[in-house]
């Protein structure tokens, strides 16, 4: 699918089942390096279902949620309503409609690669007040160092529908260094990981905007290698995928 607003839309129930969340060490790292406060206001673009934005919410922050598809964008605000500091906001990375120096942090969780580097460039730095910091973040998911990595990894290059594609740009230096510009662009990295039953697998692997859906040619027999995959590697029911979340923040 062209448009990458849309890609998800199909896929929101298993995006928030099965998808990781982010580890709380990034707000430390923030308050520890950039200042951020439980006063600063967050945009939190291309914010799906809230995984990012409720990190900042717990900290006392005010977080909108920049999303363009409808919805994730309502799972967001079913998943957040709580939280009287969180305001939903039906925009992109390219146009968020919030207004010009309104706030202190924009954050965007596996999501840049969506986005207009350059237009998105400009209207992070209209948004932002002065000193104000970009941080974006990935999830990215280990390839190798198991048989069980390897294996996943595998599937979803031979069954996977533009999975090449889209993997190569998670974590591009070659676009993120020129987006910070001459501000600087830092990097830290955490270590986490996911364990799954066989239903779990399942819906990781379906939340993914990369893998065939019913209908494709390429379903069934995903879901079929995927049976067989889960069964020489879990021996005790369960399978493991490690990560490794990078944070790539500066002032643009």
């Amino acid at each position: 699918m062209s448009d990458p607003t849309r890609r998800f839309s199909s896929r929101v129930e298993n995006y928030v089942r099965y998808r990781p969340g982010y580890p709380r060490e990034i707000v430390e790292l923030l308050v520890g390096e950039c200042g951020l406060n439980a006063d600063c206001v967050v945009a939190d673009v291309g914010s799906g279902p809230g995984n990012l934005s409720e990190l900042f919410l717990r900290y006392g922050c005010r977080v909108y949620g920049v999303e363009p598809n409808r919805e994730m964008r309502e799972a967001g605000e079913r998943r957040l309503e709580a939280y009287a500091n969180f305001e939903s906001v039906d925009g992109s990375a390219e146009a968020t409609t919030l207004g010009g120096g309104s706030v202190d942090f924009v954050a965007a969780g596996q999501a840049f690669h969506w986005f207009k580097p350059d237009a998105a460039r400009r209207e992070f730095a209209r948004l932002l007040k002065p000193g104000g910091w970009v941080v974006v973040v990935w999830n990215d998911r280990r390839t190798n160092g198991s048989a069980f990595l390897e294996a996943y990894e595998r599937l979803l290059l031979t069954r996977g529908t533009d999975y090449k594609e889209v993997s190569h740009k998670y974590a591009d230096e070659s676009v993120l260094r020129p987006f910070f510009g001459a501000g600087g662009m830092r990097l830290k990295v955490f270590e986490s990981k996911q364990s799954f039953d066989f239903e779990g697998l399942k819906g990781r692997l379906l939340s993914s905007s990369y893998t065939p859906e019913p209908g494709h040619p390429n379903f069934t027999p995903m879901l079929e290698e995927l049976a067989a995959l889960f069964a020489a590697h879990a021996p005790d029911g369960r399978v493991a995928f490690e990560y490794e979340t990078k944070i790539y923040y500066g002032q643009v």
